[in-house]
């Protein structure tokens, strides 16, 4: 154990740093790990509100003199502090200003505010065998997979003590052992068309969670310029529908450049049609029908998906009185509004909100009733997290319908199927 942690743990930093050292001491004792390795980075989930404890520890650690001692960014908060009417306080008075405050509490600890929870769509971050501390269930998944950074899923609370400590214990996904595949899920049989569709990541997601649980899966079949916001909505699905932190891709992501380089024995499965049709139907509770509203953005959108949202849209503009939100972080709203791109989806009706998660309660304004999303992870939470009905499809037919008011189905994409 580090001299300085030991003075941690002895009092010599403050009841604060005192604290953060004993969790991470006593985390790594619950998970077997032999010693504490340093961290370079880290993005928290406890800056997400769920009662007042989340104030009152943030605020222990402030009057405590607590002090980062890594880069540390923020997952995406209950509110907004950029556009505060989105979830109005009546609504909810305690849950909305206990979120504020714990937004401006994190701010103060001296933490990079990129409310986002997809912090890897910025510049900046962690690479390549980086070993960090994240929190959100779909960044812990994607900087595992897609960027080969290590982490372990950190619940509120750890996550602030790593990144105070600079330190997280040495085992699980940290370790060679821990990031070997258990699963193979084989998509080759699948048609090459189908498997270039923006929903085929979405489903093929949702579907590797449900089968993997907390396994580490491997996929074959996808292309090796499947592009990172298809990565994005596996790194989520995955996350959501099981508690996937890690998964490969053969030839795609940094430790999987053939299939034996993580896998040698266990469990196969190879994906029919009716694997992914299922999967559709597990995340579409709503029949077709009239809309309610249009919601994406479940990670937040990234540059690329908004090229091709202003793209599909083409000038046009959603029904008269239809609410669609696209979530997305500060910073890319402002690289997409540089462009000229949020100007154009403004003109077209569309709302382009910052620092939240909109399937998320209390209700953010207009999202009631029949909601259509291309999101695996926010058709999974909603039904739940908001009493809304689901129609799930892809961001083609999610504009299409934005348009018309109800529910499209692209007939090109199924016959496909």
């Amino acid at each position: 154990m580090p001299d300085h942690t030991r003075a941690q743990l002895a009092g010599d930093h403050g009841k604060a740093m005192q604290l953060a050292a004993r969790l991470v001491v006593k985390s790594a004792e619950i998970m077997g790990a032999e010693r504490l390795i340093p961290i370079s980075f880290a993005h928290l989930d406890a800056c997400f509100y769920t009662g007042q404890a989340h104030v009152d520890f943030v605020r222990f650690l402030i009057e405590n003199g607590a002090s980062l001692a890594v880069e540390t960014w923020t997952n995406n908060g209950v509110v907004s502090l950029a556009d505060p009417g989105l979830r109005p306080r009546v609504e909810d008075p305690e849950m909305v200003e206990g979120a504020a405050t714990l937004m401006h509490l994190y701010e103060r600890l001296g933490t990079r505010p990129t409310w986002t929870c997809a912090p890897y769509q910025l510049p900046g971050g962690p690479k390549l065998g980086d070993h960090i501390a994240v929190g959100e269930s779909n960044a812990v998944s994607y900087y595992n997979s897609v960027v080969g950074a290590r982490t372990n899923k950190y619940g509120d609370y750890l996550d602030v003590a790593c990144a105070l400590t600079g330190l997280a214990p040495d085992a699980g996904l940290h370790r060679d052992e821990g990031r070997h595949a258990e699963l193979h899920i084989d998509t080759t049989a699948l048609p090459e068309q189908w498997r270039r569709e923006d929903i085929f990541a979405h489903l093929i997601g949702h579907h590797a969670g449900r089968l993997s649980g907390r396994r580490v899966p491997v996929i074959s079949g996808l292309f090796p310029d499947t592009p990172s916001f298809a990565l994005k909505a596996i790194s989520s699905a995955a996350a959501s529908s099981g508690g996937v932190e890690l998964w490969h891709a053969v030839g795609v992501t940094p430790e999987a450049p053939e299939l034996a380089s993580v896998f040698d024995t266990g469990d196969m499965h190879r994906v029919s049609a009716e694997d992914l049709a299922r999967a559709h139907r597990d995340l579409s509770t709503a029949a077709d029908g009239p809309l309610d509203a249009v919601a994406l953005g479940t990670p937040h959108f990234g540059l690329v998906e908004f090229e091709a949202l202003v793209r599909l849209f083409d000038g046009r503009k959603v029904k008269a009185g239809l609410p669609m939100l696209v979530s997305t972080s500060r910073g890319v709203r402002e690289m997409a509004r540089a462009r000229g791109w949020i100007e154009r989806l403004q003109a077209s009706g569309v709302e382009v909100p910052v620092d939240v998660c909109t399937y998320h309660s209390p209700r953010v304004r207009g999202l009631t009733g029949r909601v259509m999303t291309n999101a695996a992870k926010w058709a999974y939470y909603a039904p739940g997290m908001l009493g809304v009905e689901v129609a799930f499809g892809s961001l083609k037919e999610c504009v299409e319908s934005a348009i018309r008011g109800e529910v499209w189905r692209d007939p090109a994409l199924w016959t496909n199927a």
